[in-house]
């Protein structure tokens, strides 16, 4: 009981840390001007890819794991398919600023100004994922209340 509630206690905690990565990686991207900007959104990435990699290991492990109600239970449940089709999106609008942003990286570990025209682009694409991130929480409530 102890380990189901802590790992449960993770998952949410990284919810709130991700929601806020994604608003600050937003606003950084947002008002990016050229290379001065660049330390804050990598740093909103950084925490945003602990909390996606910290939803992964604990969602896997409380839904496949055998700490909650079964392999089964969600499987069987449209909550649950419907909240891995819009985690599916999430990564979809992710992938580009995700290959962006390594490549911006490694452009400067080079000693090389990245080109950060596109950060509008990569803005609007982060700002898009919060208002499903919103949704599956909504999900996931509805499926731990069995509707």
């Amino acid at each position: 009981m102890t380990l189901r509630y802590l790992i449960a206690t993770v998952h949410l905690l990284l919810l709130a840390i991700g929601f806020a990565a994604v608003h600050a990686r937003w606003r950084a991207l947002r008002d990016l001007r050229g290379n001065e900007g660049l330390r804050a959104v990598f740093m909103a990435d950084n925490w945003y890819g602990v909390a996606a990699m910290g939803w992964v290991a604990t969602g896997l492990w409380r839904a496949f794991g055998g700490l909650e109600k079964g392999t089964d239970h969600y499987l069987e449940s449209h909550w649950f398919m419907g909240k891995m089709g819009l985690f599916g999106l999430v990564f979809l609008l992710e992938l580009l600023p995700m290959i962006t942003l390594v490549r911006w990286r490694l452009t400067l570990k080079r000693g090389a100004d990245p080109d950060v025209s596109s950060a509008p682009l990569l803005a609007r694409l982060t700002l898009l994922q919060l208002p499903l991130l919103v949704v599956m929480v909504a999900m996931a409530t509805a499926l731990a209340r069995g509707l």
